[in-house]
């Protein structure tokens, strides 16, 4: 049962940590993305949209507070467990689009999320 637990967690993903995501059309164009991610936490994210064929995702620019690892068509990006601020990495994604092919840039900004606000009940003896 240790076990399942263990791996369980170790595969835990931040759900949602990406925003902004506009699609990109492997025709030259560079698109910004924007992350937002707890410390010692991680994103998964496909780069394949509905129409395209993807060939290659290489990092052309790694990241400074976290660590990057391309996953098939897409990638995750662990943020370090002191992470604060933000930070950056560049993706170049090679495929086909319909039928042209091309390349497009990346450019994901990682930001730290803001801790859950904690909200109790306070009772009033009356």
């Amino acid at each position: 049962m240790l076990g399942v637990l263990a791996t369980a967690s170790a595969v835990s993903a931040t759900p949602n940590c990406l925003r902004d995501i506009k699609p990109y059309r492997l025709a030259g164009d560079t698109m910004e993305w924007s992350m937002t991610i707890a410390p010692g936490a991680d994103c998964i994210q496909g780069l394949r949209w509905s129409t395209m064929q993807i060939y290659k995702v290489e990092v052309t620019e790694k990241p400074k507070s976290g660590e990057i690892v391309l996953v098939g068509p897409g990638f995750r990006y662990f943020a370090k467990p002191d992470f604060s601020g933000t930070d950056k990495f560049i993706l170049t994604v090679v495929g086909k689009n319909r039928h042209d092919e091309g390349s497009s840039t990346v450019e994901i900004t990682v930001s730290r999320s803001s801790p859950p606000l904690l909200v109790s009940a306070v009772s009033h003896p009356e």
